[in-house]
């Protein structure tokens, strides 16, 4: 029999196996489980994605995109208004979209972030996603100031995860600016 060619099978797999980090967690996953969820064989699982290393890195590339992309398409960021207000509004502004969207997303992401911790493979591509944020905001500000100010942003995202609390976009707001003007 003739082998199927189906260029986009690697894309559903990669998408499968973020359907199940969704529904089942870390510990859901399996070259099985996404093989099932993905209606494909089990061995284009491995045949595409040797070990589940490779595949989370995949997956998390994915979810790198997400934020990075809104960052990207901020015309505010990229020719915004000076000064540390605008900076801390528009991302402010960001993070309310972000957050008024489906909050399964952002939770998946932050476990495939997080997941870095346990294995070390995820951990270049987790600090893709803060090198990358960091170089786009460097263009409104020096990059040690970029960098505190994803930190901030990863901060309140974690809290408001880890607590079931709502996003506070004043509080948000006022710290952005505080860290954004140098701390005054």
């Amino acid at each position: 029999m003739a082998r199927r060619y189906d260029p986009g099978r690697r894309e559903r797999i990669i998408d499968a196996a973020l359907r199940v980090i969704a529904a089942d967690g870390m510990a859901g996953l399996s070259h099985r489980t996404v093989a099932a969820e993905a209606d494909v064989p089990l061995g284009s699982t491995t045949y595409h994605f040797g070990s589940l290393d490779e595949l989370l890195v995949a997956a998390l590339r994915r979810c790198n995109e997400n934020f990075v992309q809104e960052l990207r398409g901020s015309e505010a960021l990229a020719e915004g208004p000076a000064g540390s207000a605008g900076l801390a509004e528009e991302l402010t502004r960001l993070l309310g979209r972000w957050f008024a969207g489906e909050r399964g997303a952002i939770e998946l992401e932050y476990e495939l972030y997080l997941a870095a911790l346990r294995r070390p493979a995820l951990r270049p591509v987790a600090a893709e996603w803060t090198e990358e944020a960091v170089e786009l905001l460097s263009r409104r500000t020096d990059p040690e100031t970029a960098r505190a100010l994803v930190a901030l942003m990863d901060g309140v995202c974690l809290q408001v995860l880890l607590t079931g609390g709502t996003f506070d976009a004043p509080y948000t707001r006022e710290m952005l600016t505080r860290i954004a003007g140098g701390g005054a």
